[in-house]
């Protein structure tokens, strides 16, 4: 899928999300307004590196979604959007996960 800045990217839109997330943890709407595509394009990306990247010594570290209003977290959920509600309180005002990139060490 194309998107307006294809034409000057250097780096696919993959390899621009593991770069930016190597050095730091991010939410999608920081990934998604730096490398210029939409939040759902994001999570379609993450998905997709979630699986590749450990070939190459790496993971996918999440920061699981916290409800804002009872403190529930999210730890044991697969998905990697944003939960739409709280399963304790109901709640939809929940706090998104946030990514990052860290090199497996060898051993």
């Amino acid at each position: 899928m194309l998107t307006k800045n294809a034409a000057y990217r250097q780096e696919t839109v993959r390899q621009e999300i593991i770069s930016v997330l190597k050095g730091q943890t991010l939410s999608v709407k920081d990934i998604s307004g730096t490398v210029r595509v939409s939040e759902k394009e994001v999570y379609d990306h993450l998905y997709h590196i979630q699986k590749t990247i450990n070939k190459k010594g790496c993971t996918l570290v999440v920061t699981p979604a916290v409800c804002k209003k009872c403190g529930f977290t999210f730890k044991k959920r697969e998905k990697l959007k944003k939960p739409g509600k709280c399963p304790i309180c109901r709640s939809e005002t929940i706090k998104e996960p946030f990514f990052s990139i860290c090199t497996l060490s060898p051993g």
